[in-house]
């Protein structure tokens, strides 16, 4: 018999939170995470049942703050939508429900990991991180980029002092390292 439990993107039981400074990093496993992508010719229906879900559509540099559900553009006709993990653990099917044969939908929970970072010094730090003008990032803005190598997305949420890093889960502990890392040069 399996003696199966859920971890952490870091393999931990609960989530991680590290405080350095000013500054707080915590791990979001709390998080359910699926990918939108229009369908060719279905492009304008997928976005009706994307502003439907979240409130309106993200473009390029966007993120749309919405409760319960949260999205970001990714690329052209592409979006990534966020919900509580507890009440959205079947965040695609949801969404495959609601977009029918508009979008496809992927799972990317178990994918992307995220990260909050808060704090008074979280531009300097980002500003270690990535190649991202952080100070000009208003709320509501999403941007990719690269962090230690990683390909990521950077969202600044609201207050101004909160960010969320997602990155990919494979590498969940080089990229809170890194952030580490930036946090305690900062400090």
């Amino acid at each position: 018999m399996h003696d199966l439990r859920p971890i952490t993107a870091l393999g931990a039981d609960a989530r991680r939170e590290d405080a350095v400074g000013a500054l707080t990093l915590t791990e979001r496993p709390d998080i359910a995470l699926a990918s939108v992508a229009a369908r060719l010719g279905r492009e304008g229906e997928a976005r009706d049942r994307l502003r439907a879900v979240i409130g309106a559509v993200p473009g390029p540099g966007e993120v749309q703050l919405h409760d319960p559900e949260a999205g970001f553009w990714i690329g052209p006709d592409q979006w990534m939508v966020g919900a509580p993990f507890d009440t959205h653990e079947d965040l695609a099917a949801r969404l495959k429900a609601r977009f029918g044969d508009t979008a496809s939908i992927t799972e990317q929970t178990d994918a992307w990991t995220c990260f909050d970072l808060r704090g008074a010094e979280v531009e300097d730090a980002l500003e270690l991180l990535c190649n991202l003008d952080v100070r000009r990032m208003e709320t509501g803005s999403a941007r990719p980029t690269v962090i230690h190598h990683l390909r990521c997305f950077v969202t600044r949420r609201d207050p101004p002092d909160w960010f969320r890093v997602v990155g990919p889960r494979a590498s969940a502990d080089t990229l809170h390292h890194a952030i580490l890392d930036a946090m305690r040069s900062v400090a």
